[in-house]
C-alpha cells in the first residue's frame, strides 16, 4: 500500500502536466480497452456473480453488481464521453488588478491523488478513474470485496489506455487485495500521499470513513429521498413521476425511498399512487392514512421515515402541506435528492428555496441524480457535504486552484 501510495504520487506530477489532447487520448484508448476486454470482463463479473448468490445477496444488490454487454458499453461510452467534457485544469476562474498594478487571477488545478472507495458498483473503477484522470488527478481505487475480480479487469484496461497515451499506468490503480485493512490505510493518508478520500457505498461505510480519515472527505450520506405531492399535483403526473422514482432501478442513490402526499389531494391521489407502486411489486409502509387507502399497506415504523431501502420499499406519509412536507424532508431526510410535484409555482419556488439537499427537483423524478444526467458525463458520487463539492461530483468538483500573480516589480509598503 506504501508503494501504491509514492507511485500515484509521482503519476500525479506527470499527469498534472498532460495536455488535455493527451489526457484525451488516454480516455478514448481506456474505453476502446475495455471494448476489446469485454469477454474478460464479463466472465469475471460471472464469477463475482456467482459468490455474491451464493452469499445470498439481495436483488437490488445483484442489480448494482451485474454487468451485461449493454450495460458494459455504457461503461465504455461514459469513458469516451469524459474526453469530451472541456478541461477544467487551468481554468480562470476569476481575475482582478489591484490599485499597485499587481494583476491576479484565480486559477482551477488538479487536487492530486484521489482515494476512492467503494461498494458493489463495478462502473465506479471506471467513472472515478476517467474522471480523476481528466481533472488531472491520480486515483486509488479500492472496491469492495464483492466486484473486485470486475474492477481488476476494468482497471488493467484503463491502465493499458494510460500507457499507450503516454502517460503512468500508476495514474489509475486498483488496491489488489480484498484485505479490510487497506481501506485503514487509505484513510491514513498513505504517508501524506493521498489528498482527498470519496467513499461511495451504504452508511456504514461512509461513518467509518468519517469517523477515521486523516485526510479532507468528500461525503456521500445515505439517499433518504423524497418525493412529494403536492395539492396542486397533476396525478397523471405524479404516477409517472412516483413509478420511475422509486421504481426504475430501486438500488440506486437517487431512489425515492419515502413518498409524501398532501392531506389536500389525499382524497384523489393517495389511493391510485398506493396502489400503482403495489400493482408494480413496491412493499409499502404508510401511516394511519395510508393504510386505509389499500388493505395491502403494513404500518410504518418511526425507523422507516430514517431508512435507506435500496430496494422495491417505500415509506408513505400523508402531511399537512407544503410546510408539514418541508419539516418531515428537514427532519428525516439526508439532504441527498428531494422532488415537490405540483402546478403551484409559488410552493415549487418555496420547495426549491427551503429544501435543504444538494439536489431539490420541480416535476421530476429523484433518479437524475446522477452526473450523466447533468451532462457532466460522469460523476463519483454524490456529496451531501456543504464544504468545496455538493450534488454530483464531475470532473470541476475534482479540481483546487491557486493564485497566480503578475507584477512589474512591486514590493510591499
Amino acid at each position: 500500500m506504501a508503494a501504491l501510495g509514492r507511485n500515484a504520487r509521482q503519476a500525479a506530477r506527470r499527469v498534472a502536466l498532460a495536455s488535455d489532447e493527451q489526457k484525451n487520448a488516454a480516455l478514448r484508448a481506456m474505453a476502446a480497452s475495455i471494448r476489446a476486454k469485454a469477454s474478460t470482463i464479463l466472465a469475471a463479473n460471472d464469477e463475482d456473480l456467482a459468490e455474491a448468490r451464493a452469499k445470498g445477496q439481495s436483488s437490488a444488490f445483484i442489480d448494482r453488481l451485474v454487468l451485461n454487454p449493454e450495460r458494459l458499453e455504457a461503461i465504455a461510452a461514459a469513458v469516451e464521453s469524459v474526453a469530451a467534457l472541456p478541461d477544467p485544469v487551468g481554468r480562470v476562474l476569476a481575475q482582478f488588478e489591484r490599485p499597485n498594478g499587481l494583476k491576479i487571477e484565480r486559477v482551477a488545478t488538479p487536487l492530486g491523488v484521489i482515494g476512492v472507495i467503494f461498494e458493489s458498483r463495478p462502473n465506479v473503477t471506471a467513472d472515478a478513474g476517467a474522471l480523476c484522470l481528466k481533472a488531472g488527478n491520480a486515483a486509488i481505487l479500492r472496491t469492495g470485496s464483492d466486484s473486485f475480480r470486475t474492477s481488476s479487469v476494468i482497471a488493467d484496461a484503463m491502465g493499458e489506455g494510460l500507457e499507450k497515451a503516454g502517460l503512468p499506468a500508476d495514474a489509475i490503480r486498483l488496491v489488489p487485495t480484498r484485505d479490510r485493512a487497506a481501506v485503514g490505510a487509505m484513510l491514513s493518508g498513505l504517508d501524506g500521499n493521498i489528498d482527498v478520500i470519496v467513499p461511495r457505498g451504504g452508511k456504514s461505510l461512509v461513518a467509518r470513513v468519517q469517523d477515521e480519515a486523516r485526510v479532507p472527505v468528500f461525503a456521500h450520506l445515505e439517499g433518504l429521498n423524497h418525493v412529494f405531492v403536492h395539492e396542486k399535483a397533476n396525478l397523471e403526473m405524479a404516477r409517472k413521476i412516483v413509478l420511475n422514482a422509486k421504481m426504475r432501478r430501486t438500488g440506486v442513490c437517487g431512489s425515492a425511498e419515502t413518498l409524501l402526499v398532501d392531506r389536500g389531494c389525499a382524497a384523489t391521489h393517495l389511493t391510485p399512487l398506493v396502489s400503482m407502486l403495489l400493482d408494480s411489486g413496491c412493499a409499502v409502509r404508510g401511516d394511519v392514512a395510508t393504510q386505509g387507502a389499500d388493505a395491502r399497506v403494513t404500518a410504518a415504523t418511526e425507523e422507516d421515515w430514517r431508512t435507506e431501502y435500496l430496494d422495491a420499499i417505500i415509506a408513505v406519509r400523508v402531511v399537512d402541506g407544503l410546510d408539514d412536507a418541508i419539516a418531515h424532508i428537514e427532519t428525516y431526510g439526508s439532504h441527498h435528492t428531494d422532488s415537490i410535484v405540483t402546478g403551484d409555482a409559488a410552493a415549487a419556488e418555496r420547495f426549491l428555496a427551503e429544501v435543504d439537499s444538494a439536489i431539490v427537483l420541480h416535476n421530476a423524478s429523484t433518479q437524475f441524480a446522477d452526473g450523466g444526467e447533468f451532462g457532466f458525463g460522469a460523476e463519483i458520487g454524490i456529496a451531501t457535504g456543504r464544504m468545496h463539492a455538493r450534488g454530483p461530483v464531475g470532473v470541476e468538483q475534482l479540481t483546487s486552484f491557486k493564485y497566480r500573480i503578475r507584477g512589474s516589480g512591486q514590493t510591499r509598503p
